[in-house]
């Protein structure tokens, strides 16, 4: 049964959406791109940057070990899920407004992983 991929898909999406949500929380704190040292040494110390490169190698992993003992036909659908928690960060962190169609389409996303794992 192919219900054992769910719990591994979903800590590594959670692992990648949280890694795009630090990397556009570090992005929006930086200033435009340059060449002087100003702009590097802000990359540098950009903690946000930092640990989303930590979550998306922590992903990126996670994903090996997903390829690695499922099918992929069956473990590459659910990277989609990571569309999922991607809505639910723009409510909850960037405080983003979500149509009824947008929901639609989240809900389809999710009936099609059940399909696919099932």
């Amino acid at each position: 049964m192919m219900w054992r991929i769910i719990p591994y898909a979903i800590l590594q999406c959670l692992l990648l959406t949280s890694g795009q949500v630090l990397l556009k929380i570090a992005l929006t704190r930086m200033g435009a791109f340059s060449w002087r040292r100003e702009f590097w040494w802000c990359v540098a110390s950009n903690w946000q940057l930092a640990v989303s490169g930590v979550l998306f190698g922590a992903a990126s992993l996670l994903w090996m070990y997903i390829v690695k003992h499922f099918p992929f036909s069956i473990s590459y659908p659910m990277v989609s899920l990571c569309y999922v928690f991607g809505m639910v960060a723009a409510i909850v962190v960037f405080d983003e407004e979500v149509t009824v169609w947008q929901w639609l389409g989240v809900a389809l996303i999710v009936l099609g992983c059940m399909l696919i794992a099932k």
